[in-house]
């Protein structure tokens, strides 16, 4: 028996056991533990698929979806459940860490590179650029942003915000990094050409195997991801990112979250950042 439906101003409407069929579904691709409060979300994004298909059902349009048949369309579901509210120096503390205790120290000439590994639309990682133009004027650097959602890696790489996302950039930031749009682009704003060059995006799965040829990190920012997962998956991602983490690196992780029970090798240095020995 079906049990009661989530509707939506489209007219689609969701059964529990429906719902329960994209819980596994978003589980099995990205390791995201969708609750049963997130029900009206789901409908809330994806009706439009439905609509787009002229699909009655969320059943027809996740038979769709497990066939194999569009591997596109399945991009856009993920796209669609794992999108992120982020924002420029989020956690303000986590990078006046970075800035304080890891950079200024810092005597290597090896170039620094820091893995922003849930990017979303990248104010992360253009945060964490700007922090390391400022601070290593004269040495090599690099920032990797990595997400599963190919289109908020699209709009990471675009480096292009509206004027209202800019709070919380230092005004002389603001000034040095950030170009006011003109015309057809005002009331928004690009990031430096000079800034994006120092930056590179790529699509990465948390939960398999990371590749190699991503390269080895001095810090991983890893945050405001992991409530998503349950702890198994904690464990998983965990495991899959410390092979890239330099012996002595750091893995920061958001402040609503913990890495209790599942520190694999990690040294905890303070609440929500730890050390690779």
């Amino acid at each position: 028996m079906n049990g009661p439906a989530a509707g939506h101003p489209s007219g689609a409407a969701i059964t529990d056991q429906e719902f329960a069929l994209f819980q596994r579904l978003i589980y099995k691709i990205a390791g995201i533990s969708l609750s049963d409060a997130k029900k009206v979300l789901l409908v809330g994004r994806l009706a439009k698929r439905l609509k787009h298909y002229g699909l009655p059902t969320f059943s027809q349009y996740y038979r769709m979806l497990a066939t194999g048949q569009h591997p596109e369309e399945l991009q856009v579901m993920v796209d669609l459940l794992t999108t992120n509210e982020t924002y420029f120096f989020r956690e303000p503390r986590h990078f006046e860490f970075l800035r304080d205790e890891i950079i200024r120290p810092r005597r290597s000439p090896a170039p620094f590179r820091v893995w922003s590994a849930a990017c979303s639309t990248g104010e992360e990682v253009y945060t964490l650029a700007m922090l390391l133009a400022e601070t290593l004027p004269n040495a090599p650097w690099e920032v990797v942003g990595s997400d599963i959602s190919t289109q908020v890696l699209a709009k990471a790489e675009a480096g292009h915000y509206p004027l209202d996302r800019n709070e919380g950039i230092p005004p002389a930031y603001l000034v040095k990094y950030c170009l006011k749009g003109v015309r057809a682009q005002s009331g928004s704003f690009l990031i430096t050409p000079e800034l994006k060059r120092r930056t590179h995006f790529q699509q990465v799965n948390l939960t398999l195997p990371v590749d190699a040829g991503i390269g080895d990190f001095e810090v991983i920012f890893l945050r405001n991801v992991m409530i998503y997962f349950d702890m198994d998956t904690k464990r998983k991602v965990v495991a899959n990112l410390l092979p890239r983490l330099k012996s002595g690196g750091h893995l920061i992780i958001g402040h609503s979250e913990t890495l209790n029970g599942i520190q694999q090798g990690l040294e905890p240095v303070r609440a929500t950042i730890y050390r690779k020995p």
